[in-house]
């Protein structure tokens, strides 16, 4: 396995992971569009504080191992 083909596995995963935290994170919060649509603005805090947990999550468990 290369260096390049090694990093577009590990890139991979750590996207499919991502995207798996993100919604699985957002439902556990009760996070809607619903909500997305009555109050944009705490939407955007609550998804951007998800998002922030999940990169620190995938960091530690595919990147920085």
């Amino acid at each position: 396995m290369t260096c390049f083909s090694h990093l577009l596995a590990i890139d991979a995963d750590a996207t499919d992971m991502a995207e798996h935290l993100t919604a699985q994170l957002s439902r556990a919060e009760g996070l809607t569009e619903s909500l997305k649509a009555v109050d944009p603005l705490a939407w955007v805090q609550r998804i951007n504080s998800i998002q922030a947990r999940v990169r620190e999550i995938v960091y530690a468990e595919l990147i920085y191992q």
